[in-house]
């Protein structure tokens, strides 16, 4: 019977390398987290209140999809609004 210790050292470069795998998921579902943004995100990225940003729904400035009660954002269109209206200082 063969008998192996496990070292404290060990488990902290397992815990890091199962650290670094789950880092590695995160990172990979970051796009596809951020393709929809729901409405207090759009709030915090325009840095505007939620009746400017339903005045920019009622006027099609921004568009928006409805999924029961919640309404998203799609991330690249938000981005083309800004991008439209962008003001360049010279």
């Amino acid at each position: 019977m063969n008998i192996e210790f496990v070292t404290v050292q060990d488990l902290i470069q397992v815990k890091n390398e199962i650290l670094d795998e789950i880092r590695k998921l995160q990172s990979g579902n970051k796009a596809i987290e951020k393709k929809w943004l729901r409405t207090r995100d759009v709030i915090k990225l325009l840095n505007c209140s939620a009746g400017t940003l339903q005045n920019l729904r009622i006027n099609g400035t921004i568009e928006f999809t409805r999924l029961g009660g919640t309404l998203l954002y799609s991330a690249e269109s938000i981005t083309k609004v800004l991008e439209r209206n962008k003001i360049n200082a010279n």
